[in-house]
């Protein structure tokens, strides 16, 4: 029996029973929703049910996916998900706010967020027995693609433009995917995968085109709520429905909108249960240098106009946002806002956060960047409790993170020369 009654479109709200789309609106080209079974899951589950659970990955909340579990001994598919929550209160005490906390998605078997996603979309790709599962990344898509499908056989094809950096290259290489270098964007590769899954009849992981990866995604929201129940035993009573206390606030960096728009999706899953009270704050931050989200979002339209992007953060490079709409509506439909900050911003925050022991990828130093940002701008203020995503990981980007830093000198080997640089 599935666990969910089929798909909703985003744009024009038309509804779709389970076998009758896989991508997009046929009408439109609008995302996909996937709508659960909230009755069935209600009758069968209590949070507690979820809560109680000793398995610390995504799977962990397996009632409320879509896909079952790939049968098989532990694997890095087996174990996506369940990062930590790290309290950074020395950070906190700099900016004057008295609770700051960061969700390191950098512990992923991938070290990047992605993982989530591409664990999903692997299983589904089990259920539908597709032969190969194709991608456009500019390398965390494609390295999470490439982990989760070497973990259990899965064949898997990636398109990255030949600009990604040779970390995340490295990886695709290492997991055995077959990699396809595009002399172009990210958009060019998106396209050119989508066209290619046609021709060859591939199951297209796209970010932003399969709604299974939206469902991947949610799962840090679920973790989010776990995490807050266990730390906060008074949950209901801080955040219950007319109270004075403010929402938690989350920070997410956005490039093509689908981990910002997964994380709503969590949470509104969760809200529709009754197992969530009120709704968190969702805070998108964007490059300035790729802000098309950021545009739509202030212009107060739902209308997503290409930019072309030009941001050392290359995992939130994007010219067209494939979730964009989604994506304007996490914030605006949570209170939210969206904030753009600059490439200098964006170093800055990779050497605030290795500080305090957190290696950040540019990508994924963006939503702390935005933090400074808000603080200055008084859009959170000291007493507001708030959780930053750092995506992933500044190994998949060690020419960017050398840019954030003064480079270490080279002495002889003696005494004195140390003295003099001491």
């Amino acid at each position: 029996m599935n666990k969910y009654t089929g798909y909703r479109c985003s744009i024009c709200k038309t509804e779709y029973l389970p076998d009758q789309v896989t991508y997009t609106c046929p009408k439109d080209g609008g995302n996909l929703d996937i709508v659960l079974d909230y009755e069935f899951i209600n009758k069968k589950y209590q949070p507690e049910d979820i809560l109680s659970r000793k398995d610390a990955s995504l799977w962990r909340y397996l009632p409320l996916l879509p896909v079952s579990e790939p049968e098989g001994d532990s694997t890095p598919l087996h174990v996506a998900g369940g990062t930590p929550v790290y309290n950074i209160s020395r950070l906190g005490e700099k900016l004057g706010l008295k609770q700051l906390w960061l969700k390191d998605e950098s512990r992923n078997p991938t070290a990047s967020f992605k993982d989530r996603a591409s664990a999903i979309v692997v299983a589904r790709g089990r259920e539908i027995q597709a032969e190969v599962i194709v991608t456009a990344s500019t390398g965390n898509a494609g390295a999470a693609l490439a982990g989760m499908s070497a973990a259990i056989g899965q064949k898997a094809v990636i398109f990255a433009p030949k600009t990604a950096p040779p970390a995340k290259v490295a990886q695709l290489l290492i997991f055995g995917a077959k990699v396809i270098l595009v002399d172009g964007t990210y958009d060019e590769a998106f396209d050119l995968t989508i066209k290619a899954a046609d021709e060859f009849k591939w199951y297209c992981r796209n970010t932003g085109y399969n709604p299974f990866t939206a469902e991947g995604k949610k799962t840090a929201a679920f973790e989010i709520w776990d995490w807050w129940l266990n730390a906060h035993k008074d949950w209901h009573k801080q955040i219950g429905e007319g109270m004075d206390h403010a929402p938690l606030t989350i920070f997410v960096s956005v490039g093509d909108g689908n981990i910002i728009s997964g994380i709503h999706k969590g949470f509104k899953d969760l809200l529709e249960l009754g197992w969530l009270p009120r709704m968190p704050r969702i805070i998108g931050v964007q490059a300035q240098g790729s802000a098309a989200i950021f545009n739509a979002f202030h212009a107060n339209t739902e209308k997503i106009i290409p930019v072309s992007a030009k941001t050392i953060a290359d995992s939130i490079s994007v010219d067209l946002p494939r979730d964009g709409v989604r994506a304007v509506r996490a914030a605006r439909e949570t209170g939210g806002t969206y904030i753009t900050v600059s490439d200098k911003e964006i170093l800055q925050a990779i050497a605030e956060l290795g500080r305090v022991g957190i290696f950040a990828e540019p990508a994924g130093a963006t939503a702390f960047a935005g933090l400074v940002s808000a603080v200055t701008d008084r859009l959170v203020v000291s007493d507001d409790p708030i959780l930053v995503l750092n995506t992933g990981s500044g190994l998949k980007d060690i020419k960017a993170a050398m840019q954030a830093v003064v480079e270490a000198p080279i002495i002889e080997p003696t005494l004195d020369a140390l003295k003099k640089i001491l």
